[in-house]
């Protein structure tokens, strides 16, 4: 039997809590998903059409990892999970790299600046273009935007998981914070 999948997830919506109301989840259009599979080892861009493709990769997963998942991916995603397979997609075990940031730390920082600062680069835009691509047909725009996020999320990940440990960068020019983290402990973690 396959081991199960462990997949890299990012969002894009049609809309914004601007738009809709802070926290209005259900009322957040998914213009896009975006998923690695590292059994695949492949990179998928599921359009609005195509949820249901994603949806059934999700269901199988035996991880889900992300940044900002918890509080904006999977929130979002529930009522497509909940349509298609019926059940809770926050019962896939999944790892939120800012959830641990700011549990391990007690701050948040954003996905760019912890990018540039371990990757050496960072974001291709701004998560607010996303609906601007959606409404302009710009959806290869769209597309790379959202897998580039993607491929951000999975190599700070790999990082993590092959050094023990992220730099997080520091306001005001102060020295960056060498931030343990051990991530190979959630291999067989669920919760």
């Amino acid at each position: 039997m396959e081991e199960k999948d462990t997949l890299v997830l990012d969002i894009e919506t049609k809309n914004t809590f601007q738009e809709v109301g802070e926290n209005n989840f259900d009322a957040l259009e998914v213009s896009l998903i975006g998923l690695y599979s590292h059994n695949r080892d492949k990179f998928f861009a599921f359009d609005e059409n195509e949820f249901a493709a994603a949806m059934e990769m999700i269901k199988n997963a035996g991880m889900i990892i992300g940044f900002s998942i918890s509080r904006f991916d999977l929130p979002v995603l529930q009522k497509h999970f909940s349509n298609t397979s019926g059940g809770d997609i926050f019962s896939i075990p999944h790892l939120d790299i800012l959830d641990e940031i700011e549990f391990n730390l007690g701050k948040r920082v954003g996905l760019d600046i912890l990018a540039k600062t371990n990757l050496g680069y960072g974001k291709n835009g701004h998560s607010l273009d996303a609906g601007i691509l959606y409404r302009e047909g710009k959806i290869e725009e769209l597309k790379n935007y959202c897998l580039n996020d993607v491929k951000i999320t999975k190599e700070l990940y790999e990082l993590a998981k092959k050094q023990g440990y992220l730099m997080i960068p520091q306001k005001g020019g102060k020295e960056e914070i060498k931030l343990e983290l051990d991530f190979n402990l959630w291999q067989n973690f669920n919760y």
